[in-house]
């Protein structure tokens, strides 16, 4: 995952050439296709998974055809810059995450968050058993592997709230195998992801949920560009409400079609991998909460934790002052009830 924090629109339009954003036209527009539906696109951050299955779910099981759309879903990796593909305008939607639309906000890059698909972000702390670490104010002192983007954003936080300190840092290299070796350490993680892996590895760890301790960042958030949200609203709109729906149908429904086209994107993505992923989302309602269901259905966005997060995130240094918070969103797309 690329650092949002470094983003700033001299060196995207660097990277870019200009010409995109200098024009401000994208590369990329959404066109009809012989069968009259508008053919749109969407870049994910990773490649395809679990964590983007009501997408998959929607293009398998024709919902979004029901919605006369074409989505081709683009799977990122780790030599996919995003951020990057997204302004030079080769995508019509792109995944972010609330931190980094308020980056984007600060560069004033051309984009806006239009829904947010995971109202908790899936950031995990993951503790060996028995070791007194089954609170996150219990890993004073101890070891803690964390990437460099978590040092920047996350890890923050996590001084502030719970007085944790550098001095515990350890670099870490995407392997559980330091972890495993140190009873004592702390590793982070993805929901999704890392706690399977421990329990293979033999270890059945503790999970820190960070959105379950206040951590109260959006992720899977689709972002467009201000000119498709002024221009093409409707086009938006069927793109959210058929993008919620295929969530509705992948976590409640049968997710089989959803996972074919995930391995057929993905053929190294397992059966026990995706059925876990899927798993922990229902279990820890990673998609579907009391509060998004109050404020409108899947993807919904609230104003109120918009500000709370970002504050949150000032306050601990991980975001300057005085940004106009709400030049990072829009809720014309996610209020109201909707059918999902």
């Amino acid at each position: 995952m690329n650092a949002p924090h470094t983003l700033t629109r001299r060196k995207t339009l660097a990277a870019l050439g200009g010409a995109a954003l200098v024009s401000g036209m994208p590369a990329f527009l959404p066109r009809a296709n012989a069968q009259g539906l508008t053919k749109v696109s969407f870049q994910t951050g990773w490649l395809a998974q679990a964590e983007h299955g009501g997408m998959y779910q929607a293009a398998a099981t024709g919902i979004y055809k029901e919605h006369g759309l074409e989505v081709e879903i683009r799977p990122g990796g780790p030599q996919v810059n995003t951020v990057q593909l997204f302004m030079a305008g080769s995508s019509d939607f792109a995944e972010a995450d609330g931190f980094r639309a308020f980056a984007y906000a600060k560069d004033k890059l051309p984009a806006v968050a239009v829904a947010a698909f995971f109202q908790k972000d899936p950031r995990v702390l993951m503790s060996h058993p028995g070791t007194g670490s089954d609170t996150l104010a219990g890993l004073k002192g101890k070891p803690l592997f964390v990437a460099t983007t978590g040092r920047q954003t996350y890890w923050l936080w996590l001084k502030a709230k719970y007085g944790l300190t550098d001095d515990q840092l350890k670099p870490y290299a995407f392997s559980l195998a330091p972890w495993l070796v140190d009873k004592q350490s702390t590793v982070q993680g993805y929901l999704t992801s890392e706690p399977f892996n421990a329990r293979k590895s033999g270890v059945e760890p503790v999970v820190h949920l960070l959105a379950d301790q206040g951590f109260d960042n959006y992720a899977s958030v689709a972002m467009a560009t201000p000119k498709m949200v002024k221009e093409q609203p409707e086009l938006v709109q069927r793109f959210v409400d058929a993008t919620a729906k295929g969530w509705k149908s992948y976590l409640n429904g049968d997710p089989a079609p959803g996972n074919a086209l995930i391995k057929k994107h993905n053929p190294q993505m397992g059966d026990d991998v995706i059925a876990y992923a899927i798993g922990a989302m229902r279990q820890y309602g990673i998609v579907e909460t009391p509060e998004a269901q109050a404020a409108g259905g899947i993807g919904a966005m609230s104003a109120a934790r918009w500000q709370r997060f970002y504050d949150a995130m000032v306050a601990a240094g991980a975001l300057a002052p005085g940004l106009d918070v709400k030049s990072a969103y829009t809720m014309q797309f996610v209020s109201g009830k909707r059918t999902a």
